[in-house]
């Protein structure tokens, strides 16, 4: 007994002598412009490193003695101190980290749900900043994702790299976020671009390509992540108000109004940090009539973001996303020689309340571990005249988990989602709808030697679609009880080869469950009926891309060149079409989108005078695989690759529909003084094949394709003037040449027409 006393006594004399011989480091790292606390910053001492909580501070045990402490974080330049420790010394060392100004090292979390350098990332990534979309007045999400190379919006759907074509209110294959978060209306699984806060954004990123491992079913072509704005160090507010006034078009056969339409607009948000909480706050109105007859809009946002941080490791968040307004549109003109009339059948009136409250929490354990839960509720009321009214309530909650190796570089992510939505609406035979989604996630990041990025990823989707079945007047639809899995995987990697130039390559797979919309919507659009398929497939595929990255510095302007190849194949593609007696959402086979895309965004001073620009021109070569231009014989239902052709508007030629081929797009501005002058221009070639039955039903559209259509090309120009530290002016001429284009058949774009704005920011 008293051996093993003495034994006792002698380990615990061991380990206090131990932890008497060792030290440590601890403190927080902040921007030092800012003050601002840096999550996840990494402090690396030798072989010994560790990453920042969330607010900002660490702590990292030493032997004695003299070190190397290597501060580092995305987007900002690295800081070295040299320090020294006596045994038992618990050192305080605060960091200030400066912002690295080129644009390879800004910060984007998208590609891997955790902050990653622009160069690094292993996919096509583009960031847009706020700023632009304050030069240029654009008053919707939609309008200001036109600027990003390889993007292009047809009448309000997204299409990234002709991976989607052309479906009025029904499916996306690109997957809009706000905050992390999907916000797709839940019936149709389509944006709503104006509910996106656009007078609070920090940063909008899009990745070019399928993204299903990470996000889910409806990111198989990419996704456009919106980050809301969050407080600085000082409180600061802003308000704009401004006018849009629409001139009369070319041709004087398409101007309808004796007074000229004009629209006004108005935002002000408010960002402050009061103790532990950050406070965000933002409202929009706008009240417009349109160049088109019987189109208009008016409609009031309030957005509202807070985050407490009850301590050091927990932190707890309230949103809520408020939008009630009316508007009027029709699906197609009248006529080409009333282009901004619309035909009386396709008017379309509509009040609408929507609104989004999430509720996020984060929270870092004694390991430096992140444990996220992300959750939304999001309700849609659209009171719709001729009888597509249609409501539907979504919710979302995710728990994430991130473990950081410092060691190792080394970045774990995984997390478990559940999703449901319900939805009722005469456009579904007035019967209730029901969806869920149940998936679980994992991805690795790995760095090797400094210089090689490495990532794979694989989810797990489980999804269930319910329907109680009923009859319309083509038919009946019976009860459905469908449930289907399915697995996704990517991989990418990213090679620094020098130390500007980046290689990257990646293949990841896509998958997308049908909408129940696509599934199940009845109505009359204009002369044609759209029917049920309740039999529909899901669409799956692949995406794979070769490109490179190659940052440059001219005297004191410095950007990138990014070039990059790219093929995307897809299985069932979901397309509608004119099936029997009218239009159905059917599965047309394999096709087949191949081409590149070269894109150039630099900033800073060339000749004394400051520069910013963003440009990019892709080809894209958009087949089906299945295609047979063989008439089908009567009385035969006809292949895929026979109906394909004969829903076609090129027969012969094959061509998937509502692409354009060419792209190109640019926007730069530069300031002299206190004036800034900008131009954008954007192209997009002629849209080759459409539905062939439009031609048919569409009056006059046969006549404009073949004699006006020669696809878009726009030149919009703008100016501003500084007046003061408080106030800016500015004015924007859209279209200064007037012309005549049509981004989708049947629906004209805007004539000519001049904003005038005015900014105020305290």
């Amino acid at each position: 007994m008293q051996k093993t006393i003495t034994l006792f006594f002698t380990l615990v004399c061991w380990i206090s002598l131990a932890n008497a011989q060792q030290a440590s480091i601890s403190g927080q790292v902040t921007d030092a412009q800012t003050n601002e606390p840096l999550y996840a910053a990494t402090i690396q001492v030798g072989a010994n490193g560790t990453f920042t909580l969330g607010d900002g501070t660490y702590s990292l045990d030493l032997e004695p003695g003299t070190h190397e402490v290597v501060v580092s974080y995305v987007g900002y330049k690295n800081t070295t101190e040299q320090i020294a420790l006596r045994a038992g010394e618990n050192l305080t060392l605060n960091i200030a980290l400066l912002p690295e100004a080129t644009l390879l090292n800004t910060a984007t979390v998208t590609a891997g749900k955790h902050e990653k350098p622009l160069g690094e990332v292993t996919v096509s990534l583009e960031v847009l900043k706020p700023e632009l979309i304050e030069n240029t007045s654009k008053t919707s999400l939609d309008e200001v994702i036109e600027k990003v190379p390889g993007v292009t919006v047809i009448d309000g759907q997204a299409n990234i790299r002709g991976g989607s074509g052309f479906s009025q209110g029904a499916g996306s294959r690109v997957l809009l976020l706000l905050d992390d978060i999907p916000i797709l209306q839940a019936d149709a699984g389509y944006p709503n671009w104006d509910d996106i806060p656009i007078e609070n954004i920090e940063q909008i990123e899009v990745i070019k390509g399928a993204s299903s491992a990470l996000y889910g079913a409806s990111a198989l072509n990419g996704i456009i992540n919106v980050r809301s704005a969050y407080p600085r160090s000082e409180p600061e507010t802003k308000i704009a108000t401004f006018s849009t006034l629409y001139l009369n078009p070319k041709d004087p056969r398409f101007k309808w109004w004796d007074s000229q339409p004009f629209g006004y607009a108005s935002t002000v948000s408010h960002r402050r940090k009061i103790g532990k909480l950050d406070f965000v706050a933002g409202a929009f109105y706008i009240n417009e009539d349109s160049y088109n007859k019987n189109t208009y809009e008016e409609y009031g946002r309030v957005h509202v973001k807070t985050n407490y941080r009850i301590n050091d490791r927990l932190t707890i968040g309230f949103a809520g996303l408020f939008n009630k307004g009316r508007s009027g549109s029709f699906f197609y003109w009248a006529s080409d020689t009333s282009a901004y009339v619309g035909s009386p059948t396709t008017i379309n009136d509509r009040k609408r309340f929507r609104y989004s409250i999430d509720l996020p929490i984060t929270y870092f354990d004694k390991s430096g571990n992140r444990h996220r839960i992300l959750s939304r509720y999001y309700d849609v009321d659209n009171d719709n005249s001729n009888n597509q009214s249609n409501e539907s309530q979504m919710w979302y909650a995710e728990y994430q988990f991130q473990r950081r190796l410092a060691n190792t570089d080394l970045v774990v992510t995984a997390g478990l989602v559940a999703s449901g939505s319900k939805g009722i609406a005469p456009l579904y035979g007035n019967t209730i709808s029901k969806s869920r989604n149940l998936a679980g996630y994992a991805q690795v990041d790995k760095k090797f030697f400094n210089r090689l990025n490495l990532s794979a990823g694989f989810r797990y989707e489980d999804n269930l679609l319910e329907n109680p079945g009923f009859t319309y007047p083509q038919g009946v639809v019976d009860p459905v009880n469908e449930r289907e899995s399915k697995p996704v995987f990517r991989f990418g990697a990213n090679y620094r080869l020098l130390d500007y130039t980046y290689i990257r390559t990646s293949w990841g797979q896509g998958y997308r469950f049908p909408s129940v919309a696509e599934k199940f919507i009845v109505t009359n659009a204009g002369g044609f009926f759209v029917l049920p398929n309740p039999g529909l497939k899901s669409e799956s595929g692949w995406s794979a891309e070769l490109g490179i990255k190659q940052g440059f510095q001219i005297a004191s302007f410095e950007g990138f060149l990014d070039v990059s190849g790219f093929l995307m194949k897809y299985s069932d593609m979901m397309e509608f079409n004119l099936a029997g007696t009218g239009f159905r959402s059917t599965n047309i086979g394999e096709t087949e989108i191949k081409g590149f895309e070269v894109s150039v965004a630099g900033r800073g001073r060339i000749l004394g005078q400051s520069f910013n620009l963003i440009t990019g021109y892709y080809y894209i070569d958009p087949r089906f695989l299945d295609f047979d231009p063989t008439p089908i014989a009567p009385g035969e239902p006809g292949t895929i690759g026979q109906i394909n052709a004969n829903n076609s508007s090129l027969k012969t030629d094959n061509i998937l529909k509502y692409r354009s081929k060419h792209n190109f797009k640019i926007d730069l501005e530069t300031n002299i003084s206190d004036f800034s002058i900008g131009l954008e221009t954007f192209y997009n070639s002629k849209i080759e094949a459409i539905d062939a039955a439009f031609l048919l039903i569409v009056p006059g559209l046969a006549n404009f394709r073949q004699n006006e259509d020669k696809g878009v090309l726009t030149f919009n120009v703008r100016t501003a003037y500084q007046i003061s530290d408080t106030f800016k002016i500015s004015f924007i001429a859209g279209n200064i040449f007037n012309s005549i284009s049509a981004s989708r058949p049947g629906l004209m774009d805007a004539p000519r027409n001049l904003t005038l704005r005015l900014d105020c920011h305290f």
